[in-house]
């Protein structure tokens, strides 16, 4: 019996001891963390996209209380909800380009053309493995849909011809869709960048042409309207985006393939007025030899 009392003194003992030690330890390493952190995290969009340059709306909402970064950086959130952040922190709301998703390619399988039948896997990672996958144009969208299984936040879908589509107002510039692709055809660019080449094939005029009915030609028209702001390099029109506020839609309007569009907030790529009119909507057929690329379904 004496035992067993020595037993639950000595354990009752280490009980208090340890208690006393956690107490002074929390009194002693205890990190003051400012509860404005919660409410400002409880005000953001919760996306945890990392647009703002962090790795998640919490990091963000802490760097915020800092003083290190401005509401505005995020720009997820509404209008509304960065200034109510910055009534809050009582710090000016700040502003930041949104940045979006831009695809260098308007290659749909309506005009551009395959070299041969894929037979596979059906990602674009896998089929690039293949030979490059089975279109004509080497740097052209092959058309599976990585870039929207990828998209968290649904701001891409495949149109009819297999081409993604980002949606300005849902994307939030995560860059998922940059990673995913294997023919590094999307780039994350600030939103007022609308003057924009949708493509990415450096063959001369009439091989890339033939290849793809919208191929930058390289015939330098949008160059001779928009003299140092667009230039041709590598048989593709490149536009100096450190020139950007000389960028109008007069560059696109002489584009014989409509390569070069300005992106409408709303309504997408506009092509030029002397652009090539599209009217087929069904895929262009093989023209080379019909032979699979990739492993044979059974």
């Amino acid at each position: 019996m004496i035992e067993y009392l020595i037993a639950a003194g000595l354990m009752g003992g280490i009980g208090v001891l340890l208690a006393v030690a956690l107490a002074y330890a929390d009194r002693k390493l205890y990190v003051f963390e400012d509860p404005r952190i919660d409410q400002v995290e409880a005000m953001l969009p919760h996306a945890n996209c990392g647009a703002c340059g962090c790795p998640g709306c919490r990091v963000f909402a802490e760097k915020l209380v800092a003083g290190e970064l401005s509401p505005g950086k995020c720009t997820v959130s509404t209008a509304e909800a960065v200034q109510a952040i910055a009534a809050l922190l009582q710090v000016d709301a700040g502003a930041e380009q949104k940045r979006v998703a831009r695809l260098a390619c308007a290659g749909g399988a309506h005009v551009a053309r395959n070299r041969a039948h894929y037979w596979g896997v059906e990602t674009c990672r896998a089929a690039a493995l293949v030979a490059g996958g089975g279109k004509a144009c080497v740097w052209g969208c092959l058309g599976f849909g990585d870039c929207e299984r990828a998209c968290e936040f649904d701001a891409i879908r495949l149109d009819p011809h297999g081409l993604p589509v980002v949606s300005e107002a849902r994307c939030t510039a995560c860059g998922d869709c940059v990673e995913v692709c294997p023919k590094n055809l999307f780039s994350i660019q600030p939103a007022n960048y609308r003057l924009w080449v949708a493509c990415k094939n450096l063959l001369p005029g009439e091989e890339a042409e033939a290849r793809c009915e919208v191929a930058c030609t390289a015939c330098g028209r949008c160059a001779a309207d928009a003299p140092g702001l667009i230039r041709i390099e590598n048989n593709l029109a490149v536009i100096d985006y450190s020139r950007n506020h000389l960028a109008t839609r007069a560059p696109i309007e002489r584009c014989p393939t409509g390569a070069i569009v300005w992106i409408d907030e709303k309504t997408g790529p506009v092509r030029g007025l002397e652009a090539r009119k599209i009217t087929r909507r069904s895929p262009l057929p093989v023209e080379e030899a019909d032979l699979p690329v990739g492993q044979g379904k059974e």
